[in-house]
């Protein structure tokens, strides 16, 4: 879980800090002054590509008063940074962002106490401009940087300090440039991948013929110049002084490698899930007594398993020096992957230092955390030589942790006008958290493979307080007398699952919103006025009836092979609020054309950056039902190019409008992932439109489409 889920009052009767404040008490854990007139900021959330550097620092120049270039934000590293678990789950702001700016204003506070009493000027006066304290008739006082060597932030954080208020906010509320960009833009070396240590060796795994194979044998045979074999168990790989030199080597290895092979996937996967064993539980059970139904909607939602195909592939650096154990990682939650090495390795926690490096960003657990045991194993067994371990295409198609495959059957029930009378809501999935540091056993890929293996953890799905894995967004959100939401967490996981941008949303809201388009269709009522009037929320309601203005709903006109759809949600029933209305052209295939999307995420810290959350959210969920599923046969993935696994082209990106409601009084609330479901959703009712199908089958291809004209399920 992440920290924001802890309890609501640490158990020895400390009060209560906001977000990661709480478990990472220490002000200097959090940032510090320097002689020279900066900030050193320290959080431990990471830069994925998200812009959330720039946020923290935002909220750091705003409650310390200095202009924001002085804040210099430092990448995460065990064991100096505060242990924030793992940058997920849209929480970023309200955890980090949050403890950030309680530990800021309570510094502020601080420093101005003793530049009040060595002055004697009140700190009622006394203005605080660009880090400089300043009384009343101009004279300086001094400054954070004058008293960047007493050790002031030492301390604990209290209850007491106070944040400003919203209308005296300037820096956050206003888009600010992104920290990370320049480097980017001018292709400076930044990235994981682009990561360089004098005498570097540099390694590529050999893989398994199938899951679950064993190395059999492994014939000799000349290697490239320099290059070395390291085995253990199954785990295979070889190293070389020069990249091609180890790439060349392990297709030679590859070629000697005998390894017994059995089939463990299954065949259909949408079978396999309906009859799999797995533990039943209760979501969430609504009794109430309800006439009898006039209109009835019954239907099976499937989801196949889908990745996440990120363009940059998955790398880590490791040294060991006998005692040390230095790793060069863009792992989301660099605590939890050295609490799984401390197991997979049989080293103490203080032997690992990680220190977090960007990649290219995935939304979710990709195989960043596997690729650090694997370079890890390596440099232990060469002490003192740097080892890189890059991860092919094909690796990172074929061995990353998948989201998982699901299904979700609903059944709703309204009276002869509509209203909701009874809705029953069943998810079947394996779990949707395969992430390390959560469980008694490792989860990297890796730990499987060793001549001592640790048996693979079943993914789990964290509760519902916790945001959810499969079960995420499965309580619809409109008035419903009668509710009953089950879940089925599968108990066999034959492809390794784990979290993928907005987790069980994704389907939940596919197929909510569907079932509301069809019963408005039942009832003969227009789509967006029968949400509106089965809506108690008024934020909710505030998104989609912006979203249906943007998109001039009331006045749309019926074209020939095009239609419109909406869908609506809030992330996790406790996150932000966001509709979507999608335009869909129905050609050779399914394009997706137009989105207007309207957000309330509570109090914007950078507009910019927020709009491009909502926005690239919106683009990836495109692509991930319209072309996107992990294919496999009875022993492998058989993605290993992006022929296999074909993503959404720069052509074929819809074009995005999106807007947010303003509410800068209320909390901040996370951005990255709103969008997903409700533009899933929007398609499906758009292609519903265009089509008159109903789609229950991802992705929305052609032979997913034709099928859908013999449905199997009743309705």
């Amino acid at each position: 879980m992440n920290l924001a889920f802890l309890g609501p009052q640490p158990a020895d009767g400390r009060p209560k800090l906001p977000g990661s404040l709480q478990v990472n008490r220490r002000l200097d854990q959090w940032l510090r002054m320097l002689p020279e007139g900066a900030v050193v900021l320290t959080p431990g959330k990471v830069e994925l590509g998200q812009g959330i550097l720039t946020a923290l620092a935002q909220i750091a120049a705003e409650e310390l008063d200095v202009a924001l270039p002085r804040i210099r934000v430092q990448a995460a590293a065990t064991p100096t940074s505060p242990d924030e678990a793992v940058t997920s789950g849209s929480l970023s702001v309200q955890e980090s962002g949050m403890a950030i700016r309680h530990a800021c204003a309570e510094a502020r506070g601080i420093f101005l106490g003793v530049i009040a009493q060595r002055s004697g000027v009140s700190r009622d006066d006394i203005i605080v401009r660009d880090g400089d304290f300043v009384a009343p008739d101009g004279r300086v006082l001094g400054s954070y940087w004058s008293l960047a060597e007493a050790a002031l932030l030492a301390v604990e954080a209290t209850a007491d300090a106070t944040p400003k208020r919203a209308d005296q906010r300037q820096i956050t509320g206003s888009s600010a440039p992104r920290l990370d960009l320049p480097e980017k833009v001018f292709g400076q070396p930044r990235f994981i991948q682009d990561l360089r240590l004098p005498g570097m060796l540099h390694a590529r795994m050999v893989r398994p013929a199938a899951r679950g194979a064993k190395l059999v044998s492994l014939r000799d045979g000349a290697l490239p110049n320099g290059a070395t074999i390291h085995r253990d168990g199954s785990f295979l790989a070889v190293l070389a002084p020069e990249e091609h030199e180890a790439e060349a080597a392990a297709l030679r290895v590859a070629a000697r490698a005998e390894w017994a092979v059995r089939d463990t996937l299954p065949d259909h996967t949408e079978s396999w899930l309906a009859g799999a064993p797995g533990e039943a539980s209760t979501v969430l059970d609504r009794v109430a007594e309800t006439p009898e139904p006039a209109h009835r909607v019954a239907g099976r939602f499937f989801r196949p398993f889908v990745t996440h195909a990120s363009i940059g592939t998955c790398c880590a650096l490791a040294q060991w020096d006998g005692a040390r154990m230095r790793i060069w990682s863009h792992s989301q939650g660099i605590y939890n992957l050295r609490a799984d090495l401390v197991k997979a390795m049989h080293l103490p926690a203080e032997a690992f230092h990680i220190q977090h490096v960007e990649g290219a960003g995935c939304y979710g657990h990709n195989g960043a955390d596997d690729v650090a045991l694997e370079a890890a194993l390596l440099a232990r067994a060469h002490p003192g030589v740097p080892v890189r371990v890059l991860w092919s295409r094909a690796e990172e198609l074929g061995w990353g942790p998948v989201s998982p495959a699901m299904l979700v059957d609903v059944a709703a029930e309204a009276d002869a006008e509509g209203t909701l009378l009874r809705w029953t809501q069943h998810v079947t999935s394996n779990g949707h958290s395969g992430r390390p540091g959560r469980g008694a056993l490792p989860t990297l890929l890796a730990a499987s493979m060793l001549a001592e293996p640790f048996a693979v953890p079943n993914a789990i799905n964290p509760p519902l307080a916790g945001g959810g894995g499969a079960q995420r967004n499965a309580v619809p959100g409109y008035a419903i007398p009668a509710l009953h939401v089950g879940m089925t967490h599968l108990a066999e996981m034959p492809v390794r699952t784990s979290a993928l941008r907005g987790l069980g949303a994704l389907a939940n809201v596919w197929a909510i919103e569907s079932v509301m388009d069809e019963m408005a269709a039942k009832a003969g009522a227009d789509p967006l006025a029968y949400r509106l009037r089965q809506m108690e929320d008024a934020r909710a309601r505030d998104v989609l009836t912006r979203a249906a203005e943007m998109a001039n709903w009331p006045g749309r006109v019926k074209r020939e092979g095009f239609g419109l759809g909406l869908a609506v949600a809030r992330y996790k029933g406790t996150g932000a609020w966001c509709a979507a209305v999608a335009e869909i052209e129905a050609a050779e295939r399914v394009f997706c054309r137009r989105l207007w999307l309207a957000a309330d995420v509570g109090e914007v810290i950078n507009p910019d950056g927020t709009l491009n959350q909502i926005e690239g959210g919106a683009i990836q969920a495109t692509s991930l039902c319209l072309l996107e599923q992990v294919r496999h046969d009875a022993r492998k993935v058989l993605a290993g190019s992006w022929e296999d696994y074909p993503i959404l082209r720069f052509s074929e990106v819809p074009q995005v409008e999106a807007t947010l409601v303003a509410r800068p009084e209320a909390l901040p609330l996370g951005a990255g992932e709103c969008s997903m479901g409700p533009v899933i959703g929007a398609i499906a009712n758009a292609i519903a439109d265009a089509l008159d199908i109903r789609l229950r089958h991802w992705p929305f291809t052609p032979e997913n489409i034709a099928k859908a004209i013999e449905p199997t399920c009743p309705n």
